[in-house]
This record gives C-alpha cells, structure tokens and sequence, in this order.
C-alpha cells in the first residue's frame, strides 16, 4: 500500500502487464488481499488509471500526486454528505506498461550517442513486443537517423523496414475511427507520414514528432492505444466485477487521464459480448482517444457506432460521465491526430475532425450531451446522472511545457473538485 501524501490514508496500487494479467509484487496478489480483507465494507471505491506513464515509479510520482489532490480537496465533503453513516473510501491506482515515448527519449534522439542507439532499439522493442525480426527493423530505423536524422525522403532501407514493422504488428490493422482503440488507424504509409510531419514544422520539431523517428512513434502510438483497451478489457474490467461482487454496496467511481481514459471505458464496457461493468461516475481528463468513441452514428458513416458507445446504450454509469478539454493540452490537440492520421487531412477550424481526441474536443455526437466550463473549487455542479458532460477546462488545465503542454496539469484544486462532484451525484 502506498501512502496518501498529507493524509492519514493509504492507496493500492495494483500492477498489471501488457497482456492485462495482475503482476505478483512479492506478497501475492494486491487484489485477493483486498478482496479478503476483514474490515469495514467501503463506500466508495475510487479507481485511478494514467495514460503515458511507462514504468511503476512513474505512476506512483503520478498518484501520489492525484490523491493527494483529492485529499486536500474540501469538496471531500460533498460526498461525505452523502453517505449519513460514514464516509469509508477505497483508493486503487491502476498501472499498466503505457510509455510510446517521452521528452527523455527525444533528447537521446537528438543526441545519438551510441548507447543511446542501442537503448532506443530496446525501448521499442519492449513498447512495441518481441517477435522475431522487429529489433533488427528497428536498428535499421534508428541507424539511419543516426546519420542523418531529417533527409528530404526516406531512405529505401528504411522504407523496407518500416513495411517490415507494419507487417509485424499484425494486432494494428487500420479500420477507421469507428474500430476499437488501436485498430482505428488508416492504412500506415511511412513516406506519407515522414512527409506529412516535414510539413507541420510544430509536429516535426518542437512538438517531438520529427524525423526518421515520426513514424516510428506513430506505430508506437497505436500500439499503446491497443494495450490500453486489452488491459481495460483483461485485467481491469476482471477487477471492477470482483470488487463489485465482493462490496454489493459500494459505489464505483473511475478517473482515466490520456490513454488511461482508454483503459477506464475499456474496463467499465468489457470486451464485445461481454455484460458492462456498473459503475456510478467515470471522468475522463484530457483523453487520447477518438472524440467519437461513445456515440451511436459516425457522422461519416451512419450505419457505424462508436466502439465504447455500449458504455451509454447499456446505461454503464448510473451518474454522470465527465469529460475535460483544454485548448493547452498540445499533446491530444496537435499530436493526437498526427498519431490517429497524419497531418493536412484534419480541418479544426469549421468542423470536428475524423481523427481528433476527446482531450481536444470533448465526446461528440451524442444528442443529451452537456457542454460547460469548469467551476472553480467550491462552486456547484449541477449534475444530471446518466449525462454526458464535456467540460471546456483551459482555465484551470494551462500549465506545461514541452511537446505536451498542459497534458498533465491536472492535480489543481478544479479538477479534483470536478471528480468530487461527480461522485457525490449517486
């Protein structure tokens, strides 16, 4: 158990692998103690799930942060009015392998020192899956941008290994945005997509994309969104049934961030044919997911639904499911949809794009959607459960720097009073 910081309480983290199978962290598995636990019944049980957050120090950095947020929130107390005999919360964090790549990488890159070669391949492979052939692909990749890190075209071996590499990762097929997460890509082309990015000088230089590595981090991109939806579907949605089974009264309350709002619907909708998880909020911040993910028709295609539409024609969330959306947020705003497409095919001016994130444009069509800004702490939500909320949140989610921006400005005071709200409407 790890401590809550300046608080008496502690939070489970609860480590799965790739494959959505709970890791044995030396004592067991986390989850049968809970679940075999002599003590009170809790009365809410809080799960949290990161997006980019690769290894276990990193996601503990993280929830120490989100639970010390809500710790010190005094919107605590909106639920605490709730509950007449006793407020008894359970607090879960859930990690799953999630990092495509990061600033530190970036920098390696832009070095190429000779270990960092050698680690960038390994990092890869390790994202991405061993199978025979892929570390060899990716050394040619990564040599080559060695030498010459943004050459007018591809170079013709690394053309052929990057056809190699979309041919290893057979899990990947490109479907459209109306296919699960990870799978809603079109068709990879690796010049289109080196070129595309030698297009947008934001993408190609300062936002981290750039050159011969872009589109090997687009590859990288889709294969988190996959993981996110098989470890949502796998290990977490086991998980909401098991607690749900073992505390009957205990209320389920879900905060996924960039790709772990992935996972999160993924846990509370199951896999397809599966029964939905109840749970009574889901707040979705800054998601890296399709802002079309939940709703009944595709725009572009009528006779297609969302993949997590069954999340809201199941009635999954007895209150309210809450999205947030920050105009600063560079990671889901510019490189989302150069991960989702490449770049010159998504118009963010008149019309909703095809390929863009909810983090960027809140979960579209769904026709009793509520569109509001967010209220500072303190103020009253006005929550209707069963609703969908996306909330515009550049005032309080603004702050960062780097290729993300405001991507992970998101332990304020606001936003916890946000997830507080939510949960206190059941």
């Amino acid at each position: 158990m790890q401590q809550v910081p300046g608080s008496g309480e502690q939070y489970a983290l609860i480590v799965f692998d790739a494959a959505g199978q709970e890791r044995n962290e030396g004592g067991g598995l986390l989850s049968s103690a809970i679940l075999a636990a002599d003590a009170p019944e809790p009365t809410d049980i809080f799960f949290e799930v990161h997006g980019w957050k690769g290894d276990v120090p990193a996601a503990i950095s993280q929830y120490d942060s989100w639970f010390g947020a809500m710790a010190r929130s005094p919107s605590r107390q909106l639920v605490e009015a709730k509950r007449p005999d006793g407020f008894r919360p359970l607090w879960i964090g859930l990690h799953w392998p999630s990092l495509p790549w990061g600033d530190e990488e970036i920098s390696a890159a832009t070095s190429f020192a000779v270990d960092a070669v050698d680690n960038l391949v390994e990092d890869y492979v390790a994202r991405l899956g061993e199978r025979p052939g892929l570390r060899e692909a990716l050394a040619v990749v990564i040599r080559h941008a060695q030498n010459d890190t943004a050459p007018p075209v591809l170079p013709a071996a690394v053309r052929a290994a990057y056809d190699t590499l979309d041919a290893l990762l057979t899990e990947l097929p490109a479907d459209g945005p109306e296919a699960p997460p990870g799978e809603d890509n079109p068709p990879f082309d690796a010049e289109a997509s080196y070129q595309a990015l030698r297009a947008d000088p934001a993408a190609f230089g300062a936002i981290g994309w750039g050159g011969l590595l872009g589109p090997l981090r687009q590859l990288s991109f889709w294969k988190m969104k996959a993981r996110g939806r098989t470890v949502g579907e796998a290990g977490f949605h086991a998980l909401l049934a098991s607690l749900a089974a073992r505390f009957p009264s205990a209320r389920l309350h879900l905060m996924g961030h960039s790709f772990g709002c992935i996972a999160a619907s993924a846990a509370v909708a199951g896999a397809p044919g599966a029964p939905v998880a109840k749970v009574s909020s889901l707040v979705l911040v800054q998601g890296a997911l399709s802002l079309w993910a939940y709703c009944a028709r595709m725009p572009f295609d009528p006779g297609s639904a969302g993949y997590f539409h069954k999340l809201l024609s199941e009635h999954a969330v007895t209150g309210p499911m809450v999205t947030t959306r920050s105009r600063y947020d560079r990671a889901v705003g510019s490189f989302y949809p150069l991960g989702a497409r490449v770049a010159g095919q998504v118009d963010f001016g008149i019309e909703l794009p095809r390929y863009g994130g909810v983090g960027a444009f809140g979960a579209q069509g769904i026709a009793d959607a509520v569109d509001m800004s967010i209220l500072p702490a303190g103020q009253p939500y006005d929550f209707v459960a069963g609703r969908v909320v996306n909330v515009e949140a550049s005032s309080a989610i603004r702050k960062g720097g780097g290729f993300s921006g405001a991507h992970s400005d998101i332990d304020g005071p606001e936003v916890a009073h946000l997830v507080w709200s939510a949960a206190a409407t059941t």
